[in-house]
């Protein structure tokens, strides 16, 4: 009887590299995991993790700032349009709505990881503070701030 001993091997490395390195991939970059959770306080958002994957508009960081929302008018009526706004949003959830703050979640299409989303309108300024932040992973491909801009594009839109 005579046994066949040969393991292919480059057809093993093939079907590796192809099928199960992207996967491999994606479990190692959604293990990751910082701290971006809501701030203690509504007013001072907790800063961005060194991943590059939050935007705030509190940040001190070129790299991770983005400029805040602006508004004229008052403050309840500015606060009634982002809430309409992200209510008609997908896949999102509001978790926490106050008076000066708002937190929603976000959850991806694909992986349903989630992106917590804040906003906190200061006394006395015509601006809403913004934070944008991935739970999971190191990298967001600038998901994180492409929301950030699309909902400042929806509001400011809305806002005339």
């Amino acid at each position: 009887m005579h046994l066949n001993t040969y393991v292919d091997y480059p057809g093993m490395m093939k079907n590796l590299i192809s099928k199960q390195l992207p996967l491999y991939a994606c479990i190692l970059l959604s293990a990751c995991q910082a701290d971006t959770g809501p701030a203690a306080e509504p007013n001072d958002f907790l800063p961005c993790p060194d991943s590059p994957n939050c935007v705030s508009s509190q940040s001190a960081e070129k790299a991770r700032f983005i400029e805040p929302l602006q508004y004229t008018g008052n403050r309840a009526e500015a606060r009634k349009i982002l809430i309409n706004i992200l209510e008609n949003e997908k896949r999102v959830r509001l978790v926490k709505v106050e008076t000066n703050y708002i937190r929603a979640e976000f959850r991806t299409l694909i992986f349903r990881f989630v992106d917590d989303v804040e906003f906190y309108f200061p006394p006395a300024e015509t601006i809403i503070h913004v934070k944008s932040a991935s739970r999971t992973g190191y990298y967001d491909f600038g998901a994180n701030r492409r929301r950030v801009e699309r909902l400042r594009a929806a509001f400011q839109n809305r806002a005339k």
